[in-house]
């Protein structure tokens, strides 16, 4: 089994920094992306960033040029660095990634628990 484990969430001002990790753990063979949704309340889950078979990227519209995702391929952890953060990021933020437990089954999705992150104005 895979466990996702996400650190670094929590209370900030406005136009201030935090930094997200999520080490995945468990049964890994091959990991094909890692990255960071989030889900704020009333509102449907959204991409914030992935990164994909360890070097491309891909960010949410609305966090271009404030947050960097980037990975330690060795530690099969992913980091989400949020700067300029606004009150519109407050949201739970969620690390998925799409991993292969061993050579006989394919890929599969896993999901954090989650992690909550509050932006002050």
């Amino acid at each position: 089994q895979v466990q996702m484990v996400e650190s670094g969430g929590g209370l900030v001002q406005a136009g201030g920094s935090l930094k997200l990790s999520c080490a995945a753990s468990g049964s890994i063979f091959m990991i094909n992306y890692m990255g960071w949704y989030r889900q704020a309340p009333g509102k449907e889950r959204e991409l914030v960033a992935i990164i994909l078979n360890g070097y491309e990227t891909k960010y949410g519209d609305s966090v271009k040029g404030r947050f960097t995702i980037s990975g330690d391929d060795a530690k099969n952890t992913v980091y989400l660095q949020m700067n300029s953060l606004k009150p519109e990021d407050t949201a739970v933020y969620y690390c998925k990634g799409g991993i292969r437990a061993s050579d006989r089954v394919w890929y599969e999705d896993f999901w954090g628990q989650g992690t909550q992150v509050t932006v002050s104005s």
